[in-house]
């Protein structure tokens, strides 16, 4: 029996945790680059009464990610998107992360965009990164969002020697993805669907723990220690938003981003967590 699909990239925890909230009574296409996490995502959900089929997907490439669509529709109509894929500024060098967050998700959101169905809806995971680097001009902010998608890396403000770290080109790849979901939300709308993302602050998921204990963890401690909420969030507080967005609740929200960071970024702007100069 053909059902609704939904596409699952990224085997986490934030996007299982959506797609336990969002994905019952549909095939849930799961892909990520280690086929082993699909593998472990899928065996958990199947396991709880999903489901679930696992996949090879490597967000950089097209032809993957054409693939892994082609491969959903075989189970029925895409009604669903779910992107939680990507690579932090500590697991990956500033070329694999223009690559993989910037460009990646660029293309699937076009990609999906083309094949969604009529009432469909789509959400992407960016970050509270987006919300924290200087503000570009209105004319950049244009370039991300509506530069052809094979053309986007040779923007001049993406290319090597003007990006300082990997932190800010984790920075710029997330400001990417919010501009982008504005642009491709309006031509998911002819389509009759919808598209939003969420920028999450400091969730707990097994990365997380590994950053905590690791060269960075003092920072991250003390992000979450002086932010309103006084600690990091859970997947399922972020899914409780997509929950919102995905569902008929949200019928009038599209081409948004939701900050859920437990007011980390208002404390960097006005609060304790503000740099000193």
């Amino acid at each position: 029996m053909r059902k609704e699909v939904m596409i699952l990239t990224g085997a986490g925890q934030i996007g299982m945790a959506i797609a336990r909230r969002m994905g019952y009574g549909k095939t849930i296409v799961v892909g990520d680059k280690k086929i082993e996490n699909a593998e472990a995502v899928a065996k958990i959900m199947n396991e709880a009464g999903f489901h679930v089929i696992p996949l090879e997907m490597d967000l950089s490439s097209r032809s993957s990610i054409k693939h892994l669509i082609t491969e959903a529709q075989k189970y029925g109509e895409i009604t669903m998107l779910v992107n939680a894929a990507g690579v932090s500024p500590s697991q990956a060098p500033i070329e694999a992360i223009l690559k993989v967050d910037l460009y990646g998700t660029a293309v699937l959101l076009e990609e999906v965009g083309k094949v969604i169905a009529e009432g469909g809806v789509g959400i992407t995971i960016s970050s509270q990164s987006g919300h924290r680097m200087a503000q570009l001009s209105a004319e950049e902010d244009e370039w991300l969002a509506c530069t052809q998608t094979e053309e986007l890396l040779d923007l001049e403000i993406l290319k090597p020697e003007n990006i300082k770290d990997t932190l800010h080109a984790y920075q710029m790849a997330k400001r990417c993805n919010e501009k982008r979901v504005m642009a491709e939300a309006v031509k998911w709308g002819e389509k009759g669907a919808r598209l939003n993302s969420i920028s999450p602050g400091i969730i707990v998921t097994p990365l997380a723990i590994d950053e905590f204990n690791g060269p960075r963890g003092d920072f991250y401690k003390n992000m979450f220690a002086k932010c309103p909420a006084g600690r990091p969030g859970t997947a399922d507080e972020v899914a409780n938003v997509a929950e919102l967005l995905m569902s008929e609740k949200g019928a009038f929200i599209t081409g948004a981003d939701f900050l859920v960071d437990g007011g980390a970024t208002a404390s960097y702007f006005y609060g304790p967590l503000k740099p000193q100069e």
